[in-house]
């Protein structure tokens, strides 16, 4: 098995206490989506959450780092953030970053097609 694959199993697990959590292959990581909501990225091993302004603090607070795409002029993507490095050690301590997430996600109004 490789080690991505292992990785993204693991972050399964981890986000199973939301839902039945899918990944998307997209932009040469993964999304990953609750029903059709996607919450998180995943991206060179490394788990990225949805946030907000009403979530944003919360992440920044507890260590988290934002995603950063090199192409974007300032780097920064807004919009998502690690979770907390304990977050990464057990469901539960997954659970509410994940669920923060979820509330981002469903927060932001739909794109018009």
């Amino acid at each position: 098995m490789h080690a991505h694959h292992e990785f993204a199993e693991h972050l399964r697990e981890l986000l199973a206490g939301v839902g039945a959590v899918r990944l998307r292959p997209m932009f040469g990581g993964l999304g990953v989506y609750l029903d059709d909501c996607m919450f998180g990225l995943i991206m060179d091993e490394t788990l990225y959450l949805k946030t907000d302004p009403a979530s944003v603090d919360a992440f920044r607070d507890a260590g988290g780092e934002p995603f950063v795409y090199r192409p974007v002029r300032d780097g920064h993507v807004p919009g998502y953030w690690t979770p907390p490095a304990e977050a990464l050690e057990s469901a539960a301590a997954m659970r509410p970053w994940a669920q923060r997430a979820l509330e981002a996600a469903r927060r932001r109004p739909a794109r018009r097609r």
